[in-house]
């Protein structure tokens, strides 16, 4: 769809009276949330954010920060969102390359170091000219080493990005989506673009119980384990389809849900590219599925390169953008795959391979295999040097309280190779989890190292 106003404006122009946001005790259509947005855009407005300013915006979701975020992007500012759990020392680090003017803190969320907080205030009803090509968001990159980058993206890219994922979803008015991943993460600013595309309504609320949050939403992304307990409750439930991620996704999972009338999907997707570059209906097979309408994916070298609308513009630095293209017109993901029939499969990151008296050895098959284990929340499996062999493997395993994580090397054997086998079993310590967009595997290695 091609918009000519703000998507909400749109939306409250031709279909003004139905529901367009729901929260914790009312819902508002799109008539009231222009208003509201309206409103809001002008207190910022008289706080001095102008076109092309950046603003950090650091806060869990509510239903006053969706607000804000579109009165933000109504006043042209590009939206730099933060975790509330980064520390002050990286953002102190982060903050100066990112030509940031402002900042926008949450009442739970600690102050940007640098900045005083915007005031969510209203003023006299203001906006700039709805442009799909104008800068909108800074979304940091999960990097495994070093500081985080910022990957910018258009409004257009953002639409793009909704629309391949909503060729495959069916979401439209009439339907809601829970908001259940942050806006910090670029999966959950996907859900907000499918929201302003298709004229749904977006649901914000507390997540716990999830089955309450759930009551009436036909559409969620969720993680496998959160499915599960959906599924283990009693009571009936209004979800029709999930976007599934984060983990495998077991064959029974996929089909328990489909017993119930929730059909699952899954795909590969990236910050660089707005969120999903590969979706298919859950079946088990390892693959990720085919390229979605917009996105090209091709391997070089076993490296997974793509094209799409919904790629970003570029890394901000300084200032200014940076290419992420090679020289070929393409993004180099790192990551490594295989096509067969013109369906991806993910075998892993390049970066992270390592060789075990000759063998090659890509952690994220062992992981993968581990993550099926009922008491394995999060895994990883990383080298050590080792004189005979050169390197050898450890996983370092995030588990349920009580269960002794080395059983699993009893568990893994006949699953993986006997050279893909680790050597040592470790529970993740507390000290690696702190301080990252998610947790760094060279923080893991170094922690290895030392122990």
């Amino acid at each position: 769809m091609n918009f000519n106003l703000w998507p909400w404006q749109h939306w409250a122009r031709v279909n003004g009276g139905a529901p367009a946001l729901g929260l914790p005790d009312t819902t508002l259509d799109w008539q009231a949330l222009s208003q509201r947005v309206d409103a809001l855009a002008g207190g910022f407005r008289r706080q001095g954010v102008r076109e092309g300013q950046g603003v950090a915006f650091r806060a869990k979701n509510s239903a006053d920060m969706v607000l804000c975020w579109l009165a933000l992007l109504q006043c042209g500012a590009r939206i730099l969102p933060l975790n509330p759990q980064l520390p002050d020392v990286l953002l102190e680090k982060l903050l100066p390359g990112l030509s940031i003017t402002h900042a926008l803190v949450s009442d739970s969320a600690a102050p940007v170091p640098g900045f005083d907080s915007l005031k969510v205030s209203e003023g006299e009803a203001w906006q700039i000219e709805w442009q799909p090509e104008r800068l909108v968001s800074m979304t940091l990159t999960s990097g495994s080493s070093g500081l985080p980058k910022a990957a910018v993206h258009t409004a257009g890219a953002h639409l793009a990005s909704a629309a391949g994922v909503l060729s495959v979803m069916d979401y439209g008015p009439g339907d809601s989506w829970l908001l259940s991943l942050p806006l910090f993460h670029v999966s959950g600013q996907g859900i907000l673009w499918r929201w302003l595309l298709a004229g749904g309504r977006m649901v914000v609320r507390d997540l716990h119980p999830l089955h309450s949050a759930l009551k009436d939403c036909t559409h969620a992304s969720l993680v496998p384990t959160q499915l599960w307990r959906l599924l283990e409750q009693p009571e009936p439930f209004a979800l029709r389809e999930v976007l599934l991620g984060g983990a495998a996704i077991p064959v029974e999972l996929t089909e328990a849900a489909q017993a119930r009338g929730v059909k699952c999907w899954c795909g590969y997707g990236l910050t660089e590219l707005a969120s999903t570059v590969c979706a298919k209906s859950a079946d088990g097979l390892p693959d990720v599925g085919e390229a979605l309408p917009g996105r090209e994916v091709k391997i070089v070298d076993e490296e997974v390169w793509i094209k799409a609308t919904s790629l970003a513009c570029g890394y901000w630095q300084n200032g200014r953008l940076v290419s992420l293209l090679n020289e070929q017109g393409w993004f180099s993901t790192r990551d490594r795959g295989v096509l067969r029939g013109g369906r991806l499969t993910i075998l892993g990151r390049l970066d992270n391979q390592f060789f075990s008296g000759g063998e090659g050895i890509q952690p994220e098959e062992i992981e993968r295999v581990l993550l099926a284990h009922p008491a394995v929340k999060q895994v990883f499996v990383v080298p050590v040097d080792d004189a005979e062999f050169g390197q050898r493997p450890v996983a370092v395993v995030e588990a349920e309280p009580d269960f002794e994580v080395t059983e699993l090397a009893r568990w893994v054997e006949g699953r993986v190779a006997r050279f893909q086998q680790p050597v040592r079993w470790l529970r993740l310590p507390e000290c690696v989890k702190q301080g990252g967009i998610k947790i760094s595997r060279k923080a893991v290695q170094d922690w290895v190292a030392g122990s």
